[in-house]
């Protein structure tokens, strides 16, 4: 009988213990409210002198601090005034900053923390003796989330706390704030079952809501996993997952790490519809002229091909979010380059990377050996990204091809990739041409800072390097292809540019590319990056059509970015030497509805003889003769674009370039869409795509300042959307 009193004030002590531990104070370790570090050091510039401040009141007045406490809005009771933020002021520099020792007096350590683009790049650790013991990474999204140390073995041991952040680049950053020991843990796992009887698997998301990695089982094997910024309470919008390969099958959610109080796993559905699709692409900022995804973030357009009748455009996709993560091949097809249907994911994330960017080529001669019977086989390049997710945390950045024989509807990756190892730094994003002098495929890869580099190959498995090349200003998504000078085939020159267009023009023998002039500005606007241009575009066409990544915001909405519409590339001489001009593609007019005409019009200045147009999507043409001191343009729902003929400058929300009129005659075409205008003057030397905010103000009005001028031609077309 004494034996179990005994027993039982064992265990009575025992629960004691384990309540008073569990509610033992939290111990603050560091806010960073203070006017610099304290005892913490920092090495190298990423850090600064000291943390950052976030002041409320001016959160207005910078769009990153604006975009930053919105996202944040939840933590805002937490952060205050300071935290650590590698964004600023030296958002391309690396460093580390390193705590004194502290005394380890409870279970964990938790923290705020988030980790840009290249989360296995920044990150924090824990230190004894000057030794890294343990390390922690986030998600790869710009979110503040709670990650924590199990630090029970180490309980009254001293540690020192270290942040690292090793990306020279301005979108791998690292945020962190309100370090402290608890013994309760503000997350926990969860999951959810499911019996997989309709096609799609519904996720509720809110942008600002805290950051989890997601786990998609089927048959107990993992199938998914990606980053989901998962809505605790009532959706902004729904994402989804296609899962009617699986239907029948059952399957579950899970998360290893979400706040104890998140009801985010109630709105987990398995339906036939995606939720809210009644009203995709009738959104409210949604673009009605150029492409967007159906749910989620896109930018570099990637793997443009066409074959069998069908524009391919893949893209880089997060299926999951508002924001950059999670890279996926998002694909869609056109048979007119204006209307595109998506078809979903071509190109998933494994254990060599998220998908980074890339290209297309279709094998006619079959190098590869990929071809089905008459059936040829589409080959796409990408950049498997290594250390940009949990899975693929011990990879580097390498190429691989993944091939289709079924028109791009279905994808086999290639099981001898990587097909070009790593040779330095990020390298990425190779696009592929076929070279037909010497039968033989070239690749253009980025390696670092301005270099890029071309290989060569016979079968599109195995890469010889041929030649290194330098752009400066400009680094990463390459494009690289033959030119005729002002169309005459027996005169050509190749182009080489680089993410934000800058150009070179040169000689390229097979083996060299040799630079002539250059680099030159393609773009001369506030949206435009990564192009890329079509392959196998057919002989009769013709056409170099590039698609550029429009960089235009959509606040509040379940979509993200967009494409910027078709052009139609080609290389003409000037009196400043050659230069390439860009105009949209002829299928515009397949959305022309109304037109409004006046040719030979004289304007006299503060005049508006548009004022009774009323619309909201516009093709514009217009060619003004022009005096010394004319200044024309337009004002297009609030936002004013003129030429000013006496400086010889078009400008347009801050962005301008410089031109001389053509026989004293200035060109306008113009394409308006709700949140974008993109701008090609003098028939196509200057180009310059405008992201613009939606105003309330629709309205067209010319604009004719200090001296009359003669439109020869003014033709204005309201446009159809390319969903209808």
């Amino acid at each position: 009988m004494k034996k179990y009193k005994w027993i039982s004030l064992f265990s009575f002590l025992s629960y004691v213990f384990l309540l008073y531990s569990c509610n033992q104070a939290d111990i603050q370790v560091a806010d960073f409210e203070g006017s610099d570090y304290g005892t913490w050091t920092t090495e190298g510039e990423a850090f600064g002198t000291a943390p950052v401040k976030i002041d409320m009141a001016d959160q207005q007045r910078t769009f990153p601090t604006q975009r930053w406490i919105d996202l944040n809005k939840r933590k805002l009771n937490l952060i205050k005034l300071g935290m650590v933020n590698t964004a600023f002021p030296n958002p391309q520099s690396t460093g580390k900053l390193t705590s004194s020792e502290i005394k380890v007096q409870r279970n964990y350590l938790v923290c705020l923390y988030s980790s840009g683009e290249f989360p296995e790049k920044v990150g924090m650790n824990i230190l004894q003796d000057g030794n890294v013991i343990k390390t922690l990474t986030g998600t790869g999204s710009g979110r503040l989330e709670w990650l924590y140390f199990d630090l029970k073995e180490l309980k009254n041991t001293e540690i020192q706390i270290q942040l690292t952040d090793q990306v020279a680049e301005s979108n791998g950053n690292l945020q962190a704030d309100y370090f402290y020991f608890t013994n309760t843990l503000p997350v926990t796992e969860k999951s959810v079952e499911l019996q997989l009887n309709g096609k799609f698997i519904n996720l509720p998301v809110r942008t600002g809501d805290p950051v989890k990695l997601i786990r998609l089982m089927v048959d107990n094997k993992v199938v998914n996993e990606f980053s989901i910024e998962l809505a605790d309470s009532i959706p902004q919008f729904y994402t989804f997952i296609d899962v009617e390969k699986y239907k029948g099958k059952k399957a579950s959610i899970s998360t290893a790490s979400i706040e104890k109080t998140s009801k985010a796993f109630d709105f987990v559905t398995n339906d036939d519809n995606i939720k809210g699709s009644e009203d995709i692409y009738q959104e409210k900022l949604r673009q009605q002229i150029h492409f967007s995804a159906k749910r989620g973030w896109n930018n570099d357009p990637n793997g443009l091909v066409y074959y069998a009748g069908e524009y391919h455009l893949f893209f880089q996709h997060n299926p999951y979010g508002w924001a950059w993560g999670n890279m996926h091949w998002g694909h869609a097809v056109s048979s007119d380059l204006v209307h595109w249907k998506e078809l979903g994911e071509a190109l998933y994330p494994d254990s060599m990377g998220t998908m980074f960017s890339g290209s297309a080529v279709v094998d006619w001669p079959n190098t590869a050996g990929f071809s089905s019977g008459d059936q040829h086989a589409i080959v796409c390049f990408y950049t498997a990204a290594g250390k940009t997710s949990q899975e693929s945390k011990n990879a580097l950045f390498t190429q691989c091809i993944s091939y289709s024989t079924d028109s791009g509807r279905t994808w086999y990756k290639y099981s001898g990739n990587p097909v070009l190892k790593h040779i330095a730094a990020d390298n990425r994003d190779p696009k592929v041409i076929w070279y037909e002098k010497e039968k033989k495929w070239i690749l253009a890869l980025f390696l670092d800072k301005n270099d890029f580099a071309l290989f060569s190959s016979a079968d599109l498995k195995n890469w010889e390097k041929i030649c290194d090349v330098a752009i400066p200003g400009t680094s990463e998504c390459p494009e690289f292809f033959e030119m005729a000078v002002n169309g005459d085939a027996s005169n050509t020159r190749w182009i080489f540019y680089g993410g934000n267009g800058r150009y070179l023009i040169g000689k390229f023998d097979g083996k060299k590319f040799t630079s002539e002039s250059g680099p030159h500005v393609l773009s001369f606007g506030n949206c435009f990056y990564a192009s890329q241009t079509f392959s196998d575009i057919p002989k009769g066409d013709g056409r170099r059509i590039q698609i550029g990544w429009g960089q235009v915001n959509t606040p509040g909405m379940p979509f993200n970015q967009c494409m910027l519409f078709p052009t139609n590339l080609t290389l003409r001489t000037t009196k400043e030497g050659m230069r390439l001009f860009a105009e949209p593609v002829k299928e515009i007019e397949l959305l022309h509805n109304k037109e409004w005409k006046k040719d030979n019009l004289a304007i006299d200045p503060n005049s508006n003889p548009v004022s009774g147009i009323s619309g909201e999507l516009y093709h514009i043409k217009a060619d003004f003769k022009v005096g010394k001191n004319s200044q024309v343009g337009f004002n297009i729902h609030g936002t004013e674009l003129l030429y000013d003929a006496a400086k010889g400058e078009l400008t347009c929300l801050n962005k301008k370039a410089e031109f001389k009129p053509d026989g004293g005659k200035v060109n306008f075409e113009i394409i308006v869409d709700r949140n974008t205008i993109e701008i090609f003057c003098n028939n196509g030397k200057v180009y310059m795509p405008i992201a613009r905010d939606l105003t309330k103000d629709y309205g067209l009005e010319l604009i004719c300042r200090k001296e009359k001028v003669t439109a020869e031609i003014l033709h204005i077309f309201e446009l159809n959307s390319i969903w209808k």
